[in-house]
């Protein structure tokens, strides 16, 4: 296994939020949750951005006012008419699959999209001299870890087929690395969650995260009970732990990771959490306070591939990215919270306007002197 070149010196960067110059980005699944957060905290730190998006799960909605280009990364030639068009000085690789639970059940797609796609990424880079790269990693490289709080040296075990993709192209990016054909910053995430104001909430075709399905379940008035999947596992409560990051403090770190790299810093990877882990059982509680809703949940088996708990250090991002979360665990809910009201909110208003009966057209009383004018017409006629 090719281990990462981590940075342990401190360097110009450190401390600190890198000096970085506008760059023109090719955001890559772009148009997606995570990817529409990360495009327009791009922009709005003035680098010139191009969304790249199959929109396959993303939504052209979510980045209106962005270039797109639509196209799928298994494609070497739309990415390189991508690449021609946005000038694209730098990446930021986000397109993935990204299920567990539908990573084991196929994992071809994963290996399809995540590695192959993600070589073919790299292989357009090339031949387009962009050598910068920030690539949308995951805390699933991990597995079950051995430590409450997990640390980049922590050994990588994945137990699910998307945690097994995410590790095998950070390994190809840091051959490639140590070949000086690119230089990378790879991003783990942990658990992503919340909605920027105005801006666009989680929802996927089936969603299997957490949070969209717990605050589903709060806007249906009990008739949709949250499943908790696994109340057996080795936490203070049964129910699996995980480390819970707003997506906009997700979006702020690859700005600076954008920044890291544009003024020289190392390849590396490191972690994207809060530092502190939540059981869903503590998630329903804090959900259950900020909705004001109390609805019910019911326990579930556990699914396959989900590990017991997934706590992140971010010591690494803070030293070398200058990063550090900001948000809490309410303010994640209440963000997401608002954004499902107003989807929901929107919904029932289509729904009634859909459903409302066309206004009978009336017959307005024709005037004496309009009949008289009628009548000479059609006496001429």
């Amino acid at each position: 296994m090719t281990p990462h070149p981590v940075p342990l010196a401190p360097g110009p960067t450190n401390g600190g939020p890198p000096a970085a110059r506008s760059l023109r980005v090719l955001v890559t699944g772009g148009a997606g949750y995570v990817g529409s957060h990360v495009a327009w905290a791009l922009a709005e730190s003035g680098h010139a951005v191009t969304v790249f998006d199959d929109l396959s799960e993303g939504h052209r909605r979510a980045v209106q006012g962005l270039p797109l280009v639509k196209g799928d990364i298994l494609d070497g030639r739309a990415l390189d008419r991508a690449f021609a068009q946005s000038r694209a000085e730098a990446v930021v690789h986000m397109a993935a699959k990204c299920l567990v639970g539908e990573s084991v059940t196929r994992p071809d797609l994963y290996w399809r999209h995540n590695v192959i796609g993600s070589l073919t990424v790299l292989a357009a880079m090339q031949r387009a001299s962009v050598p910068l790269m920030v690539f949308s990693s995951s805390a699933a490289v991990y597995g079950e870890p051995d430590e409450a709080v997990i640390e980049e040296t922590a050994p990588r075990r994945p137990c699910n087929p998307y945690g097994r993709t995410k590790l095998v192209f950070e390994e190809a990016l840091a051959e490639h690395a140590a070949a000086g054909l690119v230089q990378y910053v790879a991003l783990r995430y942990f658990n992503a969650a919340g909605a920027r104001p105005g801006g666009f909430g989680e929802q996927h075709a089936v969603e299997t995260h957490l949070l969209p399905n717990l605050l589903t379940a709060a806007l249906s008035g009990g008739q949709r009970p949250l499943q908790v999947f696994g109340t057996d596992y080795p936490t203070p409560d049964g129910t699996a732990v995980r480390d819970y990051v707003h997506v906009e403090d997700l979006a702020a770190a690859h700005v600076r990771a954008l920044g890291y790299l544009s003024t020289g810093g190392a390849s590396t990877a490191v972690n994207l959490g809060t530092g502190r882990g939540h059981s869903i059982r503590e998630v329903l509680a804090a959900a259950r306070a900020v909705t004001g809703r109390a609805f019910p949940s019911e326990d579930a088996p556990r699914r396959p591939g989900d590990p017991a708990r997934l706590v992140a250090s971010n010591a690494l991002a803070r030293a070398v990215l200058g990063w550090r979360p900001t948000r809490s665990l309410e303010e994640i809910i209440a963000s997401a919270w608002r954004w499902h009201s107003r989807r929901a909110a929107a919904r029932r208003r289509a729904s009634r306007d859909v459903a409302a009966p066309a206004s009978p057209v009336r017959a307005v009383p024709m005037s004496a002197e309009r009949r008289a004018r009628r009548r000479g017409r059609q006496a001429a006629a």
